[in-house]
């Protein structure tokens, strides 16, 4: 359930939480050229490399005695896991159809 969707809203914070969520959305555009979306693809395998740089950082923090937060450690850790996941779905998804183009009789 979307936050969102919900009606007769009477708390501040969930209004606001809604109005920040909603500022960086961008519409979806029906018909997006390659250039864009190649765009977006490195943008997200940049981002993912950045969480992956993070969580590093995080974990040297901690092994040199420069934090004993494993809270942020443990966030850092779980981010780059999640996006390092997606991406390798994704990738995983353009070589089927890229070996899917490949078979197909012209």
């Amino acid at each position: 359930m979307d936050i969102t969707s919900l009606y007769n809203i009477s708390s501040g914070a969930v209004k606001n939480a809604v109005e920040h969520a909603n500022a960086g959305v961008k519409p979806v555009e029906e018909n997006k050229d390659f250039e864009s979306i190649f765009k977006t693809a490195l943008d997200n395998i940049n981002q993912t490399n950045a969480y992956l740089s993070d969580a590093e950082n995080e974990e040297l923090k901690l092994s040199m005695g420069l934090t004993d937060n494993t809270h942020d450690l443990t966030i850092a850790l779980q981010k780059a896991s999640t996006a390092l996941q997606y991406t390798v779905a994704v990738r995983d998804r353009l070589l089927e159809a890229y070996k899917e183009l490949m078979q197909m009789q012209v």
